[in-house]
């Protein structure tokens, strides 16, 4: 008796654990997305009234499937994505920092070519070295070219795009993480550093919203 009584419990306790064939096995919930890190904002308050270059960006990267999207025809080819990403990340800075007296890429690779064979090629610096989260210090042979170049350039401070990466979103729309870096050339120090995220429909609105993460208005920088 005490047999059958404990082999019927049993059954009730694996019926319990098993769900119905009428409920079927429910789904597992899906993981809630990744929340984005937080931002660290650019202190513009600063560096205002200050000339301060910025540099051009070398190293734009992306995710293989948006290689067949219209969306990024601008960038598939690896010297145009750097030429459109200089201009995009140029016009947002200077756009939404006016305090600061920016000196774009343009003009330094102008002041490059007065002082050839004094100044290095600023797109052949090797700034894409300081893409890496623990890089407090800029490193040689740029710590050295970077000091010449800002001393014709009569600033101190230079705004180091390190690294551009697009990828695809759940939502089809694109994301763009930032590597934004701001160095003292007299000194080699890295003194402000952020991986600025921005989502949009095309890389270029994704970009601008990167550098919206760092630059918004009317917070307190």
């Amino acid at each position: 008796m005490t047999i059958m009584l404990y082999r019927v419990q049993l059954a009730l306790l694996v019926a319990l654990a098993v769900p119905s064939c009428a409920g079927g096995q429910k789904e597992p919930e899906a993981a809630p997305p990744p929340k984005d890190h937080p931002v660290t904002i650019l202190p513009t308050s600063q560096i205002s009234g200050q000339t301060v270059a910025i540099l051009p960006i070398t190293m734009v990267v992306a995710d293989p499937a948006l290689a067949a999207d219209s969306a990024y025809a601008a960038y598939r080819d690896h010297r145009a994505a750097l030429a459109q990403a200089d201009s995009v990340i140029t016009e947002a800075i200077t756009s939404r920092a006016p305090e600061v007296s920016w000196v774009p890429p343009r003009e330094l690779r102008k002041i490059a070519r007065r002082s050839a064979g004094y100044i290095t090629d600023p797109d052949q610096m090797g700034q894409a070295v300081l893409r890496g989260s623990k890089v407090t210090t800029v490193p040689d042979p740029l710590r050295s070219s970077l000091r010449s170049l800002m001393a014709v350039a009569n600033g101190r401070l230079a705004l180091v795009p390190a690294s551009l990466g697009f990828g695809r979103e759940p939502d089809r729309g694109i994301r763009a993480d930032l590597t934004l870096v701001l160095a003292d050339s007299r000194s080699g120090k890295v003194v402000w550093r952020s991986l600025a995220l921005g989502r949009g429909n095309t890389p270029d609105e994704a970009v601008s919203q990167a550098i919206a993460a760092v630059l918004p208005f009317g917070a307190e920088q």
